[in-house]
C-alpha cells in the first residue's frame, strides 16, 4: 500500500509590526487668570478680606470670557474664584449691616439712659 499524500495549508510567520506608540492628548493651557482668581478668592478668608474678593470677582469674570473666546482650561478655577469672592462680600455686607445695627442700639440705649437722668 503506498501513503497518500496529504494535503494541508503551510502556516506562516505572522508579519511583524512594531507597536506604534498612542498618541498624546495635549491639554490646553490652564488660564493664568483662572488660577489667579481661586488664589485672591482663598486669600479674601486668609490675608485680605475685602480687596481680595473684588480682585477674585473681577479677575473670575475676564478669566471665563477668555476661556470661552481661547479655548483654554480652568473654567472651574475661574468659577471657584468666584464663588469665594462673591460669597466673602456678602459676608462682609452681612458683618457691616450687624455693626451698623449694633452702633445704632447701642446709641440710642446710651442716649436713653443720659436723658432720664435729672
Amino acid at each position: 500500500m503506498v501513503a497518500g499524500i496529504y494535503h494541508y495549508a503551510v502556516q506562516q510567520q505572522p508579519e511583524y509590526r512594531p507597536q506604534q506608540p498612542a498618541p498624546y492628548a495635549v491639554a490646553p493651557p490652564t488660564n493664568t487668570l483662572a488660577i489667579i482668581s481661586l488664589v485672591a478668592g482663598i486669600a479674601s478668608y486668609v490675608v485680605l478680606p475685602v480687596v481680595g474678593a473684588i480682585a477674585a470677582i473681577i479677575t473670575g469674570h475676564m478669566a471665563r470670557g477668555q476661556i470661552r473666546r481661547t479655548g483654554e482650561s480652568g473654567n472651574g478655577l475661574a468659577l471657584a474664584g468666584l464663588v469665594l469672592g462673591y460669597i466673602h462680600l456678602v459676608l462682609a455686607a452681612i458683618g457691616i449691616v450687624l455693626i451698623v445695627i449694633i452702633v445704632a442700639v447701642a446709641g440710642v440705649a446710651i442716649f436713653n439712659s443720659g436723658a432720664t437722668n435729672p
